[in-house]
């Protein structure tokens, strides 16, 4: 029994291998890729969802803009097409978790800075103190660059569109004023086709983590 089992011992390592092979192969054909959620109003709490969008269950889509950057620029939906992006809503004078979103933001850019798919928009919800000067001043400070990263300012109706109908991303309960908005930590990312994949909180490392992650997945569509 010895001899029999020393004479086919290579054999058997060989059929193990093999067989370890062809189910490792059977898994990733039989395992589908893993897709990211298209989100729309009716997936996010209803506390960032304007009250016209709340039963919205499809074809939700981020809405055209017109917005000034740090340099003086326009910037719109153009300036983002057939580009996957991060966006958030931040202000310059803010000294809670603004620091952290943004530090975590340069992140981001760093990350992905050899990648020209990849690109990262900042809105200001004080844009009557946030001016093109001073969101200069921030970028410098910051070390944003141009090329990959727009902080925006401009109409505060616009800019609270956006937050409230577009990516559902900031409360109203406020100081009561028309267009006031108290933004929260949310980091949004947004595929080619305007749609909201993916919410992470932009002062949690784990998440800026899974959103690196999620990039990829995102690219991997195609």
């Amino acid at each position: 029994m010895l001899s029999f089992f020393r004479e086919y011992k290579f054999f058997a390592i060989f059929m193990f291998f093999l067989s370890a092979i062809i189910v490792t192969i059977m898994y990733n054909v039989l395992s589908p890729d893993k897709v990211l959620p298209v989100y729309q109003p009716t997936m996010v709490n209803f506390e960032m969802v304007d009250s016209t969008l709340q039963y919205q269950s499809k074809y939700h889509k981020i809405a055209d803009f017109s917005l000034v950057n740090q340099n003086g620029d326009t910037i719109t939906q153009k300036d983002y097409e057939n580009k996957i992006y991060v966006a958030d809503f931040f202000f310059t004078t803010c000294q809670t978790i603004c620091p952290i979103m943004t530090d975590h933001m340069a992140q981001i850019q760093k990350a992905t800075l050899a990648d020209e798919e990849i690109m990262l928009l900042s809105y200001s919800v004080t844009p009557e103190i946030d001016d093109v000067d001073q969101l200069k001043r921030y970028a410098i400070e910051k070390g944003v660059i141009d090329k990959k990263w727009n902080l925006v300012t401009g109409d505060k109706k616009q800019i609270y569109e956006l937050a409230r109908k577009s990516y559902l991303a900031v409360k109203t309960d406020g100081n009561g004023d028309e267009y006031d908005m108290i933004h929260t930590e949310n980091f949004m990312l947004i595929d080619k086709k305007r749609q909201i994949r993916g919410y992470y909180d932009g002062t949690e490392p784990d998440d800026i983590e899974k959103l690196l992650d999620d990039i990829k997945i995102l690219k991997n569509e195609g």
